[in-house]
């Protein structure tokens, strides 16, 4: 076992053992208070029985708890299933929808190395060579010139990017694609347009379409629980129907409102989908999302049918197949319904499903109109529609985090800025922000992940940039006699906040606290009973 950052293909193909091992000492050091090493904890030691059980060869965490192979036979059949994934990932017909850009990323790289500069994880973790954007490409690079591309291991021999494609390294990519948040930062800073971003989720798809292997909150209790159930946290129809009766009378002891969510409405100009997460977790969102609408007097519907209340598509993230079958199934029930559009709720990555990359399957009827509601939420504040007093925000000082699918990804930048600013009177930006954001360290399904000691993983490397820019921000008020508030119009970032907040001490040392959008622009209302949030300041 190794703490050396630099590896070797060829390290990352043949060597036994664990390849590096994390040391939280060696990552890039935190603002105060945090810049105390006792404060940061420490990575959970995997016992010596879940090592020998799971593969961990690559750094000592596991995403996916898959159980080592126990015969060199097993071992030959699942590298002849990856490489036949590997030939179906640039084969026309199997991966229309990706082909070009992975093509194009594969073929024409420069290794700059400009990505590794932008990417937070690599820099977080000390400048694990492992983490670099390009370590990835680099491997499906040099698989795709020896066993899919004309003249095979014979060229790649000569030209130096062979590859062996032994179990250590099926093993090991398999884990370094769930290393990867999928925010594309890589893919935005490179100077020619390559996509690392999307090696990462192209990478996921051979272990999950053509060897059964994903990472269990994903697929088992994520898509697949969402299309037997309805929703991806199991929440029935029946159970969502009696959740927001329940929801109702919540909102009427809390804010005087009689009010009735318009459901399953014929003909509705809006369709809205939250993430069904948000009913259960942050029920103050959909809420204040539902007092918003009606006192602007949109004309909207929510669904009840299976998968109508529940935006949540986890296909984006691993599997074309599973994508497909959610995304079709929101578009068939917009139909069925007969509304003008969709509009999504505080989600960043049903905004990137349900639009970027529903428009490669969508087709005819089913290419419905879809709008993210950070631009209908501006539309309202801009015309007015309701009445607002930033003042009554004024003993909060709020910044914002822009989710990764929905600033960089779709260029929604400014609306949700310029509704801050309608709502409070203290507010300030992270640096950096905007299309330059740092991930929350959430994405790509990292939020939902919490077996094993994948969790320290991802609160203590993947979430550390936005852990530094909230400290940041706020490091002229930090002291806890301040309240500051993250606004994240994300029901994923979230999430994973909720967990690094909790695994940090946010609350409880600095009197930091998250949540979305909507409900500060409700707490600016003045036909709203103050206090509609009832947050708990010290």
């Amino acid at each position: 076992m190794s703490n050396n950052k630099k590896v070797t293909i060829k390290d990352f193909c043949h060597k036994t053992g664990q390849l590096v091992e994390l040391d939280v000492p060696e990552f890039a050091p935190l603002p105060p208070p945090y810049d105390k090493l006792d404060l940061q904890p420490k990575f959970k030691a995997l016992a010596d029985e879940t090592k020998e059980k799971y593969e961990t060869d690559l750094d000592g965490i596991t995403a996916v708890k898959f159980p080592r192979p126990e015969t060199e036979e097993e071992k030959r059949e699942l590298v002849g299933k990856f490489l036949s994934g590997l030939k179906k990932l640039f084969d026309r017909e199997n991966n229309w929808g990706f082909l070009q850009p992975l093509f194009l990323t594969i073929e024409y790289c420069a290794k700059c190395q400009t990505c590794a500069s932008a990417c937070p994880i690599y820099n977080e973790s000390g400048e694990q060579d492992i983490y670099r954007p390009t370590f990835r490409a680099e491997l499906l690079r040099r698989l795709y010139k020896s066993y899919v591309k004309k003249g095979g291991r014979f060229l790649a021999k000569i030209s130096g990017d062979d590859i062996d494609a032994t179990w250590a390294m099926v093993a090991r990519t398999m884990e370094l694609a769930y290393r990867c948040s999928v925010c594309r930062r890589c893919a935005q800073t490179c100077p020619i347009g390559v996509d690392n971003g999307l090696v990462t989720r192209e990478l996921r798809k051979i272990f999950s379409q053509e060897m059964g292997i994903t990472v269990e909150p994903l697929h088992k209790k994520g898509s697949v629980q969402q299309l037997e159930k309805g929703s991806s946290t199991g929440m029935t129809p029946v159970a969502f129907l009696d959740n927001i009766e329940f929801l109702e009378e919540e909102m009427e002891e809390r804010t005087g409102l009689n009010f009735k969510w318009p459901m399953d409405k014929a003909g509705a100009e809006i369709l809205l989908i939250h993430n069904a997460g948000e009913y259960l977790a942050w029920p103050e969102n959909p809420e204040a999302f539902a007092i918003i609408l009606d006192a602007a007097g949109i004309d909207y519907t929510l669904s009840s049918d299976l998968m109508g209340y529940d935006s949540v598509n986890y296909g984006v993230w691993y599997d074309d197949v599973q994508f497909a079958k959610v995304a079709l199934k929101h578009a068939q029930i917009a139909k069925e319904l007969g509304v003008k559009k969709i509009v999504l709720g505080e989600c960043g990555h049903a905004h990137k499903a349900l639009t970027v990359i529903a428009d490669r399957v969508f087709t005819g009827d089913f290419n419905i109109p879809r709008e993210s509601s950070l631009t209908l939420l501006h539309e309202i504040v801009k015309q007015n529609a309701l009445k607002l007093d930033p003042s009554r925000n004024d003993h909060i000082v709020t910044t914002l985090h822009d989710p990764c699918n929905v600033v960089r990804l779709m260029g929604i930048v400014e609306p949700q800025r310029e509704v801050l600013k309608a709502v409070s009177n203290n507010f300030r930006e992270m640096a950096p922000h905007g299309v330059h954001n740092y991930c929350c360290g959430g994405g790509s399904g990292f939020a939902i992940t919490q077996d094993l000691n994948f969790p320290d993983w991802r609160n203590s490397v993947s979430c550390r940039a936005k852990l530094r820019q909230i400290l940041d921000v706020f490091q002229d008020i930090i002291e806890p006699e301040h309240n500051k508030y993250v606004c994240a119009p994300c029901s994923n970032c979230k999430g994973a906040m909720r967990d690094m907040f909790t695994y940090y001490g946010l609350f409880e040392r600095c009197n930091i606290l998250y949540g979305g959008l909507v409900e500060l622009i409700v707490n600016a209302m003045v036909d709203i009973r103050e206090g509609f949030l009832e947050w708990e300041w010290h």
